[in-house]
């Protein structure tokens, strides 16, 4: 039965139940029935809210994104001059909210889905473009002609932090995964002033 204003927090609940049961068996290998009985609902309600499982997986992917998305845009608003923006991207990625097990689970299987759906494939395009466009916005007056050069290494190092994360056993250390982005990001930064380009 039905209940007025409920839809949104029902979507919510199986939003975070997917990315708990994902997070939870490492990979997609859930049911539907799976996700609803831990967001407190039957697969029936799921399936109508959302259709099948990888419509609800990539709703998830895409609440998570839409928390990636914001803790930048509020990084990127406190920080002055171009190399604080640039270590605030890439502290936003490696937040408690954004690298913690069941998040890093999704990121890794949505690679992966990637591969094969076209959706995941469009939404995964949109991230990459969106964090490129960034880093090399806020590079090139640190790099100058470098700035795209710079800003893949910078995006393929974020990325290949999490997919280690995603094999390791502890528990994910923002700091640390932050700390060698940032290591990484310096040692640009002084071969730039050893070997500048206009």
């Amino acid at each position: 039965m039905p209940k007025l204003g409920m839809e949104p927090i029902r979507r919510e609940a199986l939003v975070k139940a997917t990315i708990t049961e994902i997070g939870r068996a490492g990979s997609l290998d859930v049911t539907v029935s799976q996700i609803a009985r831990r967001a407190g609902m039957s697969a029936a309600l799921a399936h109508h809210y959302f259709g099948g499982k990888t419509q609800i997986f990539l709703a998830a992917m895409r609440h998570t994104l839409g928390v990636y998305g914001a803790e930048v845009r509020g990084a990127l608003a406190m920080a002055q001059g171009p190399r604080a923006r640039t270590e605030a991207i890439v502290r936003a990625g490696f937040t408690s909210s954004n690298f913690r097990r069941d998040v890093v689970a999704a990121w890794l299987n949505f690679y992966v889905l990637a591969q094969s759906d076209d959706q995941a494939r469009r939404l995964l395009s949109v991230y990459q473009r969106r964090l490129h466009s960034n880093l090399v916005f806020n590079l090139r007056p640190l790099v100058g002609s470098r700035a795209n050069e710079v800003a893949v290494r910078i995006a393929g190092l974020i990325d290949g932090l999490y997919l280690r994360e995603a094999l390791g056993r502890d528990i994910p250390s923002g700091d640390a995964a932050t700390g060698q982005v940032l290591t990484a990001l310096e040692q640009d930064l002084k071969q730039t002033e050893r070997d500048p380009r206009p």
